[in-house]
């Protein structure tokens, strides 16, 4: 089983971890790596359990253990999103998070908000 957003395989092998477990592992990693961006949004657990062909409380229960390895953190209705290390990650995290649903509701595309962010970067970074 393989999530196509988050590429999660979990192993149904005799021998294998807990799917729980590799859930767990391999999101933590991703998150650390980096591959999983501080303020990334995660699928809800019912619909990562759904495209996982697991249940709904093996989902719930990983998201709980990263949830207490502060790897992720929930902000009420509107989701469960990887957290930031320190704080000033975290609000930048939630700031580019912000940033990037309202280009989408202004109906950006990708590129184009990304140009609009690198070039308010460069104009607030580059000294004069």
């Amino acid at each position: 089983m393989t999530s196509t957003n988050l590429r999660i395989r979990i192993d149904g092998a005799a021998g294998a971890a807990a799917p729980y477990e590799q859930l767990r592992a391999q999101i933590a990693d991703r998150a650390r790596s980096g591959k999983l961006p501080a303020g990334y949004k995660l699928p809800t657990v019912r619909g990562l359990a759904e495209e996982l062909g697991l249940a709904a409380n093996t989902v719930a229960k990983a998201y709980r253990a990263l949830e207490a390895d502060g790897v992720i953190e929930t902000r009420g209705r509107n989701g469960t999103f990887v957290a930031a290390a320190e704080g000033s990650s975290r609000e930048a995290a939630a700031a580019a998070q912000a940033y990037a649903e309202r280009a989408h509701r202004l109906g950006l595309t990708e590129t184009e908000a990304t140009e609009a962010a690198t070039t308010a970067l460069r104009a607030r970074y580059t000294t004069r």
